[in-house]
This record gives structure tokens, C-alpha cells and sequence, in this order.
């Protein structure tokens, strides 16, 4: 059997991707360089062209979309496991552990492909953040809240939680999560009880 590309999460190409994401974290999509990605990985330097022939972009593009789904997936796990307003609470903790381990200098890579200068990143991140919103209004819809304003909860929800990690790592402080998921929290309650 042939193993594919997408299926194959060993060897140089898995950790080229799974480097690129920690830099992106880090130090955001235009301040990572194929050498960065190398240096990190410890790929061999041929090995970029032979796995990304595309160049930066196809890598940025790839790395984004794996990145995107990883972190769908914690969002859905983390969904299911309670109403809206307890799953938040433990997304956000989460978001802090991550935070607080990395010293507060890792972002969301997802916030980095949407900031980046590669357009198919750009494109792939928007997605990513539809695809969010539509699995937190569905969550949301299950409790009895109407399609429409479901769609308009979950859009908050996704801004201010990627806005406060964001200002969560400028503070270095996991006081913005605090006041942004207590805040969320009754708005979703409001929507489910409205």
C-alpha cells in the first residue's frame, strides 16, 4: 500500500510541517524562512524542494491547513464534551496552559496564515474560522438557539477568543481570556435561555 503525502505524519515532511506551525506560533507566517523550517525540523536541505516544489507558499499552505485541522478537531472534542458555555470555559484553558508554557510568545497559526503575506494561507485561514463558527453555531443551534442568531453568536465567540489570545500574548498576561470567555459565557447563556 501506498502511503500518501496527507497520511504520512513521519519522517522530514511531518516535521518540516510540524516545525513550520511552532515558527508560525512564534514568529508569524513572513518571518519564517524554508532555513528556519530546516534548522527546526533537521530536514535535510534537499529535502524542501522534493516535498514542497511549490516553494514557501505550497509549505505556508500546507502547514496552515494541517494546523487549521488539528485545532478543529480540539475545538469539536472540546464542543462535545458539555454546553457551549462550559465547552468555552475549557477551550480557553486550554488556550491559557498553551500560553502560559510557551511564555506567552506562541499565537494561534491559524491568526498568522491570516496576517501572512501568502494568499492561499490567507484563503485556507478563513475557512478554518468559518468552519469554527459553523461548529459552534451547530452547538448552539442543538440548545435551542435560532439558526440566525446562532451564526452571529458563534462569529463573536471565534473573534474575541482568537482577539484575546491575541492581546493575552501583547499583555503576557491570561487576563484577557479571563474577561473575554466570562463575557461570552453569558451571552451564549442569554442566546440559549432568549
Amino acid at each position: 500500500m501506498q502511503v500518501t503525502r496527507q497520511q504520512d505524519r513521519t519522517g522530514a515532511r511531518a516535521a518540516m510541517i510540524d516545525s513550520a506551525i511552532a515558527l508560525f506560533r512564534e514568529r508569524g507566517v513572513a518571518a519564517t524562512s524554508f532555513a528556519d523550517v530546516l534548522s527546526r525540523s533537521g530536514a535535510p536541505r534537499g529535502s524542501i524542494y522534493y516535498h514542497f516544489p511549490e516553494g514557501k507558499a505550497q509549505l505556508v499552505e500546507e502547514a496552515t491547513r494541517d494546523a487549521a485541522g488539528r485545532l478543529g478537531a480540539g475545538i469539536g472534542r472540546v464542543l462535545d464534551s458539555g454546553d457551549t458555555a462550559t465547552a468555552l470555559r475549557a477551550l480557553v484553558e486550554l488556550w491559557r496552559r498553551g500560553l502560559e508554557s510557551g511564555d506567552y510568545a506562541v499565537g494561534c497559526p491559524i491568526v498568522s496564515a491570516a496576517l501572512g503575506n501568502e494568499r492561499g494561507a490567507r484563503d485556507i485561514a478563513g475557512v478554518a474560522f468559518e468552519s469554527w463558527c459553523a461548529v459552534i453555531a451547530s452547538k448552539l443551534v442543538g440548545e435551542g438557539v435560532g439558526p440566525d442568531r446562532a451564526e452571529t453568536v458563534a462569529v463573536l465567540v471565534v473573534g474575541a477568543l482568537e482577539g484575546a489570545l491575541v492581546l493575552a500574548q501583547a499583555q503576557r498576561s491570561s487576563s484577557p481570556l479571563d474577561a473575554v470567555v466570562g463575557e461570552l459565557e453569558r451571552v451564549c447563556a442569554e442566546a440559549v435561555s432568549g
